[in-house]
């Protein structure tokens, strides 16, 4: 599977959008992508879910973990396909927590796995709860990059498309100045 083939089917299943858009980092951005709109069959998600795992097949990893909500399908479908267990980590009071009675050993190697990176800002917060409780976040992996590989989480990671969407800050949005609405399609609301 490659990029555009991703692409075409975040097109075809309407989860790659185009408009005025905020973005959970709170930055606005002319384009959007509504990862549960591409991962609503099982067989799709299976898919994305065995194209990271490809990349992991040697590296020891012992638990996959995503940040609630938007990384939860994407990280049991690598989880699957690795064959190895999956916790996520979700806000508790505006912070990460590992929660619902997770928890992980000293050392043990985690994969983390999210569906989008903007700033990587969920990634890096996931991953310190988890090294918080011990656990060794080795790698890292998204479907989608919207950085094109500048956002830093830690660790290393990949990301099966990587692409250089715009965001700015709402003070410096030029669909702001132009006086288009910004909508906020997520999981997390304003």
């Amino acid at each position: 599977m490659n990029s555009e083939e991703i692409l075409e089917h975040f097109r075809a299943t309407g989860a790659l959008l185009d408009g005025h858009f905020i973005l959970s980092s709170g930055l606005h951005s002319p384009v959007y992508l509504q990862c549960a709109l591409a991962l609503q069959y099982p067989a799709d998600a299976a898919r994305f879910g065995r194209a990271i795992a490809e990349r992991f097949v040697d590296a020891r990893i012992e638990t996959v973990a995503s940040p609630a909500i938007g990384g939860l399908v994407i990280g049991y479908a690598v989880a699957a396909a690795l064959n190895v267990r999956f916790i996520w980590t979700e806000r508790q009071n505006g912070a990460m927590t590992v929660r619902r009675g997770f928890s992980v050993k000293e050392g043990e190697r985690i994969l983390v796995v999210e569906d989008v990176i903007t700033t990587g800002g969920s990634t890096r917060e996931c991953i310190a709860a988890l090294e918080a409780g011990g656990g060794k976040v080795v790698d890292a992996a998204s479907i989608i990059d919207r950085s094109d590989g500048a956002a830093d989480v830690g660790v290393p990671r990949i990301a099966l498309v990587s692409l250089s969407v715009p965001s700015h800050p709402p003070a410096d949005c030029p669909l702001c100045r132009e006086g288009t609405e910004a909508v906020k399609p997520g999981s997390r609301q304003a």
